[in-house]
């Protein structure tokens, strides 16, 4: 993916251009009307359904191995221009949120540090009070893991940054399995699967008590506090919250992962389910899995958005793009990772092996320690007879194979081509939106919202200015009635 303008390309969504890139006053030239409202639904004739819309939003990855560090226009993955110029390009590109990964700890293997990873973030809740002062309508989203942290504190950090950007923040939930994690907090080790998700339900339920628990003030006034008591299984907390209700009610919830536990925990309680899924047809199975969830909780289809995280390379001709991709993911997996990409299916320590060589001529060993407190991949057994199959076929390497089969390039093609499979899969109900992911920091984002986001315009499927204030107005989202 390059930047700039290619031939006859649109030149930007149709919208005023970004804010002046030296003033700290809030964010774009207006946009239109002020007043709070669901997002715009497209343009129709009268007596034509609306046409459902695309929401999108914007990815600063994480601890992880997106980044294409060898790009020449890569910059710094800590400064805050960098996070700034993602940002701004995002809400000139009328994003619904901005979305900031984080991770707990360095990601290690044989005692180095993984080579491709990011070290030294800032942490995501800071970077995102400085982003609200240099934007106006964008939401701000930050991954804030449920299993190492405390409902008072983070709910009282959530309502602040929700105050501060008058209406525009959001929690992505994680959990972590992840024993190196534990090892950086009180709690050393890790918790089993069911006690991840018990915990993160009731971390979220008892951060919207806290939220809800100021009494609203007459005609407009501030309210004030009073009591709340909480005793449950993971938490018993009581006292008085410190912070007025958040503007939005409750900031945007949002929760991370697609497994059975993930997919019922965000049906009971998420606004937006971040997941994963490469094909149209898995993308519509998992769409109506999670939206048929919806009903045994007193929820509507439109309660919850399901937005996957998406990659994307560009190019005047599709064989152009395909080439890019290519390259692309070559730097993204470099021997290092693919060593741990196959010890997590063999789960044997293979760091004496040639990532240049063949794969493994042993057998995975499913019930494995090595990779306890990691990811794991599923049927070990199938996915090594899989990649084996792959490896014969083309005659690859265990690097190569490791490529070839973790490829993360959700859209490839001309800037037309990927407009159309964004539309489709929000036109057939395969998602509502996308969370995009460039490979590129800070401008991965640039050549998308200048050549792909003016087709989409075009479409009537995305919108041509912001018609609300908060994140939930963008995301057609209603305020959550006050409880208790």
């Amino acid at each position: 993916m390059t930047s700039g303008t290619h031939g006859s390309a649109p030149q930007g969504p149709r919208t005023p251009g970004p804010p002046a890139q030296g003033s700290r006053t809030p964010g774009p030239p207006a946009q239109g009307s002020r007043t709070p409202g669901p997002p715009a639904r497209g343009s129709r004739t009268a007596g034509s359904p609306a046409r459902k819309q695309i929401h999108l939003a914007a990815h600063f990855p994480g601890v992880n191995n997106t980044t294409v560090w060898a790009d020449p226009r890569s910059r710094s993955q800590i400064e805050f221009s960098s996070f700034e110029h993602l940002a701004r390009t995002a809400e000139r590109g009328l994003f619904d949120f901005f979305f900031l990964a984080e991770g707990l700890r360095l990601r290690e293997h044989k005692g180095r540090i993984h080579d491709l990873d990011v070290v030294g973030r800032p942490e995501s809740l800071t970077v995102l009070s400085a982003l609200a002062a240099v934007t106006d309508r964008l939401g701000l989203a930050a991954t804030v893991n449920a299993t190492f942290n405390e409902p008072y504190e983070l709910a009282r950090r959530l309502a602040s940054l929700d105050h501060l950007s008058g209406g525009r923040a959001a929690w992505n939930v994680v959990t972590s399995s992840d024993a190196f994690t534990g090892e950086n907090f009180r709690r050393g080790g890790f918790l089993d699967r069911a006690d991840r998700y018990t915990r993160a339900a009731e971390f979220v339920a008892t951060a919207r008590e806290l939220w809800d628990s100021w009494t609203p003030g007459a005609d407009g006034a501030p309210g004030g506090p009073r009591p709340f008591a909480h005793s449950g299984r993971h938490f018993a907390i009581s006292g008085e919250f410190g912070v007025d209700r958040p503007p939005q009610g409750h900031p945007v919830v949002i929760q991370a992962g697609d497994s059975p536990e993930g997919r019922e925990f965000a049906a009971s309680a998420a606004d937006v389910i971040f997941t994963r899924h490469g094909t149209l047809e898995a993308g519509r199975a998992f769409y109506a899995d999670v939206k048929g969830r919806l009903a045994r909780y007193g929820r509507g289809p439109e309660d919850l958005k399901i937005m996957p995280g998406v990659t994307f390379v560009l190019g005047d001709t599709a064989a152009e793009a395909q080439e890019r991709a290519t390259e692309i993911r070559r730097q993204q997996v470099s021997p290092q990772n693919a060593l741990l990409a196959a010890e997590q299916v063999w789960g044997v320590d293979l760091s004496a092996y040639d990532p240049d060589g063949p794969l493994p001529d042993i057998d995975p060993d499913p019930e494995s320690t090595l990779v306890q407190g990691r990811v794991r991949v599923g049927d070990v057994l199938a996915v090594a007879e899989k990649w084996r199959a792959l490896s014969r076929a083309k005659g690859l390497s265990l690097h190569q194979t490791v490529i070839e089969t973790t490829a993360r390039q959700s859209f490839i093609g001309t800037p037309a081509a990927v407009a159309e499979q964004l539309d489709e899969f929000v036109r057939t109900d395969a998602a509502d939106g996308f969370i995009l992911v460039p490979h590129l920091t800070p401008g991965g984002l640039d050549e998308f919202v200048e050549r792909v986001v003016p087709l989409l315009q075009e479409r009537g499927a995305f919108r041509t200015e912001y018609e609300g204030a908060t994140l939930r107005s963008h995301l057609g989202l209603s305020e959550p009635a006050r409880k208790g």
